[in-house]
């Protein structure tokens, strides 16, 4: 009687061994593929830094060439950020403009001060 339960338990522990075995493997292959995920997404943030930093070089040529101050022109932009966001603290329900990803002088903007128009 002694060795069937014995046995039982040998099963059902390799059993659970093969189910821990099959998952560890699945968990590997998950890793290895999220692994490259992040490679792959490391290398396209890599490109797109290089892609604008050349385009900042050029939005800086062609302000040079029409005579806009990029240094006056990024300064007046922050302020108003500033202002918009101090707005904002102050109870206001509008959400502030320019504020976020591309609000820096080298995105799309107000250089001409007509609101990018």
């Amino acid at each position: 009687m002694g060795f069937g339960d014995t046995a039982k338990r040998i099963q059902t522990l390799a059993d659970k061994a093969e189910r821990t075995y099959q998952r560890l493997n699945e968990l590997r292959d998950e890793v290895a593929k999220t692994q490259s995920t992040v490679n792959g997404t490391a290398d396209r943030v890599q490109a797109l830094e290089v892609e604008m930093a050349e385009q900042r070089a050029v939005l800086d040529a062609v302000a040079r060439e029409v005579g806009v101050d990029l240094d006056a022109v990024s300064t007046e932009v922050h302020i108003t950020e500033a202002e918009a966001e101090a707005a904002g603290s102050t109870g206001s329900d509008e959400p502030s403009k320019g504020t976020g990803a591309g609000s820096d002088a080298s995105g799309p903007g107000d250089e001409d001060g007509n609101g990018g128009n």
